[in-house]
């Protein structure tokens, strides 16, 4: 069993910080973690809760209450202790609490230790409210973490820091004081936003792994309860202003008893503790009576996600007409209850406070400009009138911001799924990772034949889905098919646009958590899939049964065109299947080239070169992801003395779109980009497909291209890579001994020439390779003739630039020109990347 640790710093059964944590926590346990949450009653004094029994708090039943173990026996700790330390801080004075803090370090050691604690999360542990307390979950994490190897196991998520709140209880920036943020390798931490992600870098510049986890918008689980109204005496036709919030001065709910008096027949419902500031609950009570407003003071709700018997903020929410939250200007980060009344499909009305704009840009609600207008103005009180009984206007704000919220909630669980991954089934062998941008139109029917494999149990394969910024509905229709997969489908997201770098999160993903399987010394693969193509029904599993019996470091899928797509264009045809038949031969001989349609990689050769390099290339004026990073990853793989092996009968069927829809830059060699510099168009065409045939011309220039992409990287880069092919028995029967032992004299050659001229390996492989390939073009032709037919016939023309080059000075500019890579002269003349 897997065990969350929660600790808030909050000591308060109910507030924003619980919620949030249950949102978080709630993630983990339906994944079948235990959740233990210890909500900070030792942690902190101003609340006069200090190792005080947990008696009537209201947490959803899959939350065990605890706290650590023997924490009132630690030697000198105890609330004067706590509220001394807290003192010194806001005077910048530094205390000595070595001895407490290690007490409570092996306290709280001994705790995890007990419980078996495998995930923590700390809420608002940065706050100096108790500094001895923070030093000493530092120390417990890396002790703990260490001793149990763990990774990163510490969500610390920070809701307020020391300028929020109350900025003069802390001290004085830089706040010498306060313990400082470690860059730990067992901690990753969270701001609740942008704002806050910049005051904390200003503050801890060097401090590292922090990202932005937003409150989530979490829709209730059933609807409320309909004695609600009846138990509080709240009459049926009341309109209702909810108010959930702490009693205390800095909340401000004086504004809503304002507010009432311009709303007759609106009752104010406060949710909160009455006993948290007494002095502040009668100050309310008298003000209500003075201006003559119903209120109900309803005291301490369950939260939204409890399944208790009590009432709960999911009831008030049901029966709410508008969410208050005219809250102090400098006081609130966040603004939880917002984020709860849309969640809810309950319009909110707000102050416009501090951060306001940073979190709630976008959505729409009556706003009260506190910096003109302390309390509501007449104007205010008729917007918020028009919202609770406009049903129109209701149902479209409550319909814009639900859109909005889904996004962020969506938004925030995959960064808590990537950061903080699932663990993986214990017969997981295989993580096939598909890359997607706005491939509605497609998913489905990917993702049904990835899941429809034959001979390959459900259970020894997932599917890794790495959004890349999708704005249509390919992210919900794969959670969709995920619910009712047999195979495990995860679905995450890459904010860097590009393929490369969606392959790679995906596969570093899947890499990490392969570690923690039942036996990680069993050979894993990740895989690579496309998300516009379709796989045959036994394309992993024969995959699978090559890397197996080959013991290989990568294997290579065979991909092909459906003919029936090219029936009525036999010239076009022709040059594919041309370009098909040769690959055949090759990937036989030399094992091919790894494809993002599809290929398998073995986990540790792939960590053994550093995985999939991003590289970048300018194109016009910005820098763009290198499109060739599969190519480039088989070369590292090859280059560094891995094998690869080709598996013929593991099928890829290749989506046409491209050929359809841009046959003009396929046949030009432009397919994918020009001039060295390797992108591909987006083809999402709502214009019909071109299916007229190629005209004779086209015909040769599309050949012409296809094979010029195809010869140097799949005759000659292999033997260049990997010099020992010249010595196979079978590759010296395709080439013939004369030209296998000259190509390789000459690979020698160039290779000590080059030897340390560039290191990138896009340009390691490409010049060399055409290199060889411009100097032994005849003879190559000439073996492809015999080993796959005549039609193959002979090389394309040269360049016209070497028309006036002496033929004993042939090799010296074939070297000049394929090195030019500022004019991309040669990038084009072989077909930039790629053809069909």
């Amino acid at each position: 069993m897997s065990v969350l640790w929660g600790v808030s710093f909050d000591a308060t059964a109910m507030s924003g910080v619980v919620v949030e944590f249950l949102k978080t926590a709630k993630t983990f346990s339906d994944r079948g973690y235990e959740v233990h949450l210890d909500l900070g009653y030792d942690v902190k004094a101003d609340k006069g809760r200090f190792f005080q029994p947990y008696r009537h708090e209201r947490v959803p039943d899959w939350v065990t209450l605890d706290r650590v173990d023997g924490i009132a026996r630690v030697e000198g700790y105890d609330q004067e202790f706590v509220e001394a330390t807290l003192r010194a801080v806001g005077r910048d004075e530094q205390v000595d609490t070595e001895r407490v803090t290690a007490g409570l370090a092996a306290a709280i050691v001994r705790t995890w230790e007990n419980r078996g604690v495998t995930l923590v999360v700390v809420e608002n542990g940065t706050l100096p409210e108790n500094v001895a307390y923070t030093k000493a979950l530092y120390r417990a994490i890396s002790d703990y973490g260490a001793r149990h190897g763990l990774g990163r196991f510490v969500l610390w998520r920070d809701h307020d820091l020391m300028w929020q709140s109350e900025p003069a209880k802390y001290g004085s920036f830089p706040y010498p004081a306060t313990p400082p943020m470690v860059n730990s390798p067992h901690v990753h931490y969270f701001a609740l936003h942008e704002e806050a992600k910049r005051r904390t870098l200003e503050w801890m510049p060097r401090l590292e792994n922090l990202d932005v986890l937003p409150n989530t918008f979490t829709t209730p689980s059933r609807p409320g309860r309909a004695d609600f109204r009846d138990h509080y005496g709240l009459p049926p036709d009341a309109k209702i202003i909810a108010r959930c919030t702490r009693i205390i001065p800095q909340k401000r709910i004086d504004r809503d008893l304002h507010l009432l008096k311009h709303l007759p027949g609106t009752w104010l419902f406060v949710a909160g503790d009455v006993e948290e500031d007494p002095e502040e609950t009668g100050r309310l009570r008298a003000l209500a009576d003075e201006l003559q407003v119903p209120v109900v003071f309803g005291g301490m709700l369950e939260p939204c996600e409890s399944a208790g018997e009590g009432f709960s903020v999911r009831d008030l929410l049901a029966h709410a007409d508008v969410v208050s939250f005219l809250t102090s200007y400098d006081y609130e980060s966040y603004g939880n209850p917002i984020s709860e009344a849309i969640a809810a499909g309950v319009p909110y009305i707000a102050s416009r406070y501090a951060l306001y704009d940073m979190v709630y840009a976008g959505f729409e609600a009556p706003v009260l400009e506190i910096l003109e207008h302390d309390l509501p103005t007449p104007e205010f009180a008729r917007q918020v009138h028009d919202l609770m009984t406009n049903a129109e206007r209701r149902a479209e704000v409550v319909t814009h911001n639900q859109r909005l919220g889904r996004h962020s909630r969506a938004t925030a669980n995959e960064l808590v799924n990537t950061l903080f991954p699932p663990a993986m089934g214990e017969h997981v062998r295989l993580s096939v990772v598909l890359p997607v941008f706005n491939e509605a139109a497609n998913i489905e029917d990917v993702l049904r034949s990835l899941h429809g494999q034959d001979d390959i149990d459900p259970s020894m394969y997932e599917i890794v889905l790495v959004d890349n910024n999708s704005t249509d509905e390919t992210v919900a229709l794969a959670r969709a098919f995920a619910e009712s997969s047999e195979v495990d489908v995860h679905v995450i997201s890459e904010p860097e646009q590009g393929v490369a770098c969606a392959r790679r999160t995906g596969m570093e993903f899947a890499a990490r958590r392969s570690r923690h399987r039942e036996d990680p010394g069993e050979r894993f693969y990740l895989v690579s899939a496309d998300a516009d193509c379709r796989v045959d029904r036994r394309w992993l599993t024969e995959l699978f049964a090559a890397m197996e019996k080959d013991k290989a470091a990568i294997g290579v899928c065979d991909y092909y065109y459906n003919p029936e797509h090219f029936v009525g264009r036999p010239r076009l045809w022709d040059a594919i299947d041309r370009t098909l038949r040769c690959r055949a031969v090759t990937f036989a001989l030399f094992g091919g080239f790894p494809d993002g349609k599809g290929f398998a990689v073995e986990r540790d050769a792939y960590e053994d070169v550093g995985g999939i390099e991003i590289s970048y290339q300018l194109q016009h004026g910005k820098f763009v992801n290198h499109l060739s990073d599969d190519w480039d990853f088989g070369i590292k793989v090859r280059g560094s003395g891995h094998d690869i092996t080709y598996a013929p009968r593991s099928r890829v069927e290749i989506n046409p779109r491209r050929v359809n829809h841009a046959i003009d830059e396929v046949i030009t060699g432009r397919a994918y980009g020009n001039d060295g510099i390797i992108v591909m168009r987006d083809i999402r065409p709502e214009a019909p497909a071109k299916t007229a045939d190629l005209t004779e011309a086209e015909a040769v220039q599309a050949w012409e291209f296809s094979i010029k992409d195809f010869t140097p990287k799949n005759t000659i880069l292999p033997v260049l890579l990997t010099p020992s092919f010249l010595d196979d028995d079978a590759v010296v029967a395709f080439l013939g001994a004369d030209l296998a032992a000259r190509l390789g004299a000459r690979i020698a050659e160039i290779k000590e020439e080059m030897r340390v001229v560039d290191f990138l390996a896009i340009h390691s492989y490409k010049t060399p390779t055409y290199r060889l390939y411009l100097e032994f073009r005849d003879e190559i032709f000439a073996r492809l003739r015999t080993a796959v037919g005549e039609d193959i016939g002979f090389p394309p023309p040269l360049p016209e630039c070497f028309a006036d080059v002496p033929e004993d000075r042939f090799a010296e500019f074939v070297k000049y020109y394929c090195e030019d890579r500022e004019s991309g002269e040669a990038h084009n003349y072989f077909g930039n990347g790629g053809v069909f």
